[in-house]
């Protein structure tokens, strides 16, 4: 096991890099009347806002937020597993637990990184300053919150989870509530203090015997907790009360399923008497706790099995994706019903894990462009106002689905249109209001927003120059190579080194033709170069310092100014 002196008490608001939070260039309405799936609608009941004690000296807390925090009570202090996603989600979630005990927290274990089990560890360790225990490489994943595709994914995590819809819209989000964040959140990270590498960790804290065991699944740094004298099972995320989210479709990493398996067959082994999820409600009894993890892990193998097998005679994704549903007697579980992740987008991500994009059929290889293919569309109808009339009658039918691909094809074609626009959100709408899965729900329901052009979800920047000093300078320089601007960049051959002595770091920056090289050192002979310190460089790269009075006051350069400038234009 590591242990890390320092200590970090990191506030971020999501990193963009840059910064955090949503914005609409119009008002969105107040309310949304759209209807909701009589089944997600019923599945709210799940997160009914309380603390719940499960076992003596174990209580958790469901409903303030997307995830569950867990308070353990032993002889002369308190351990809690996982802090919500941010200080004010926290706050009276230790407020709650504060006046169950006033022992001191010795203890913070963090199942995994997501932020919604992070994001309040401050608030919830007070002036304890306890442990943090968590997986090794639950730190390199933290570590990598400003990473390159992190404007894409903030986007497309804020459609998935609903965040920005009016009342109204978001039902639930599958798992819990919701996810209570936005522009004026504080996340309150403590990185971790303790860490381990091996398969397992056993620990005794306050006189309570805990056993943490590295289980990959919905992340590959998750963990579960044993507590071997109470007989509970802490999950982690690789159980809830929904099918799980082999894909998340914020976009993420190919998830092992076959891993995540192995982890719940570890988990049955135990025998637990309580099984208590970080998202969803407790379970009791270990025959009922044992039936439910092995109809859980049947159904993920179930779906990786008939994926791999339909894929081997030559199938197609969305092919299998028609084949591949869960037989009776699994579906018709509580807790495979799908309100967060969902089969058909499970198949289509186990497909791309084993084979990659492509999916066997050779009219794929060199499709037709997005907008030749609309082209195309309209040639087939006759005009645009026939086709306009296909999405319309499609709509009228209530072929959703096929109105919504057809107003894609017409507004390749007339992007401004406001009557397709129109016909495309009240299709989305339909869709999502169907919905059983909460994230498609949501999903649906931001987008047609979007559509309408009543809301933008954007970027701002960091309201806190403190955050700076926690991003390193590798994800300043990894986000450079990504911006780079091909056309500016095509018929440039230029060498910039940087040196930053505060920090004892340089690195080289390679423009070649379209590519920006990175390489953490200084170069043998650069074509300009910057001294400066790592902190003023990181306000300019991220705005809080205006670029041309930095470069005139705070950088030692050689190159000239006019070689340097060029050069930085090069990056947008």
């Amino acid at each position: 096991m590591k242990r890390k002196r320092s200590r970090t008490h990191l506030f971020y608001c999501i990193i963009g890099l840059i910064i955090v939070a949503a914005c609409s260039q119009s008002q969105p309405p107040e309310h949304l009347e759209v209807d909701s799936n009589p089944d997600l609608s019923a599945h709210s009941a799940e997160f009914k806002k309380e603390v719940i004690k499960v076992t003596d000296g174990l209580y958790v807390a469901i409903g303030f937020g997307l995830a569950n925090a867990v308070l353990l009570v032993g002889d002369d202090g308190v351990v809690i597993v996982d802090t919500m996603e941010s200080a004010e989600a926290a706050l009276p979630v230790k407020e709650a637990f504060n006046k169950i005990t006033s022992k001191p927290v010795k203890g913070i274990i963090y199942t995994h990184f997501h932020s919604d089990h992070t994001g309040g560890a401050a608030v919830m360790a007070g002036n304890d300053n306890p442990e943090v225990y968590s997986h090794e490489s639950t730190q390199y994943y933290l570590n990598r919150i400003a990473n390159i595709t992190r404007e894409t994914t903030y986007r497309r995590g804020m459609r998935q989870f609903g965040t920005l819809l009016p009342e109204g819209g978001v039902v639930n989000c599958g798992i819990g509530p919701e996810l209570r964040f936005n522009e004026d959140s504080t996340i309150a990270l403590l990185l971790p203090t303790r860490t381990f590498a091996t398969d397992s960790l056993e620990l005794e804290i306050a006189g309570m015997k805990l056993i943490l065991v590295h289980a990959p699944g919905e992340t590959p740094d998750q963990i579960f907790i044993w507590l071997p004298q109470k007989k509970v099972l802490l999950p982690a995320d690789n159980f809830y009360k929904s099918f799980p989210n082999l894909y998340a479709i914020r976009g993420t990493a190919y998830r092992d399923v076959t891993q995540w398996v192995k982890s719940l067959d570890k988990m049955r082994e135990l025998k637990a008497e309580y099984l208590v999820p970080h998202h969803t409600r407790p379970l009791t009894g270990t025959d009922a706790i044992h039936e439910t993890l092995t109809n859980y892990r049947d159904a993920i193998q179930f779906v990786h099995d008939q994926t791999i097998r339909l894929m081997n005679q030559g199938l197609t994704p969305l092919e299998i994706v028609e084949q591949v549903k869960l037989p009776p007697h699994l579906a018709r579980q509580p807790y495979l019903h799908e309100y967060y992740g969902t089969v058909a987008w499970s198949v289509r991500a186990i497909f791309d894990g084993y084979l990659g994009w492509f999916g066997g059929n050779a009219t794929d290889l060199f499709p037709l462009s997005p907008d030749e293919k609309a082209k195309r569309f309209v040639d087939l109808a006759g005009s645009e106002q026939k086709l306009m009339k296909h999405a319309e009658q499609a709509l009228a039918e209530k072929d959703y689905q096929w109105a919504l691909e057809l107003s894609d094809q017409l507004l390749r074609i007339n992007p401004k249109s406001e009557e397709v626009r129109k016909l495309k959100a009240v299709a989305l709408r339909s869709l999502g209001s169907q919905q059983v899965a909460s994230t498609a729900r949501n999903y649906y329901l931001t987008q047609a927003l979007e559509v309408e052009n009543k809301l933008h979800i954007g970027m701002m920047k960091l309201k806190d120059r403190e955050i700076l000093h926690k991003i390193t300078l590798e994800g300043i320089f990894e986000g450079m190579a990504v911006n780079l601007n091909p056309e500016k960049s095509a018929d440039v051959d230029m060498i910039a080194g940087f040196r930053f002595p505060d920090a004892g770091e340089a690195y080289t920056v390679h423009v070649r033709h379209g590519v920006a090289e990175i390489q953490p050192k200084f170069p043998d002979n650069p074509d300009i170069s910057l001294t400066v310190d790592s902190i003023v460089w990181k306000e300019v790269v991220t705005g809080f310092r205006n670029p041309a009075v930095a470069l005139v006051k705070d950088v030692d350069k050689e190159g000239g100014m006019v070689k340097i400038v060029k050069f930085l234009n090069l990056f947008k």
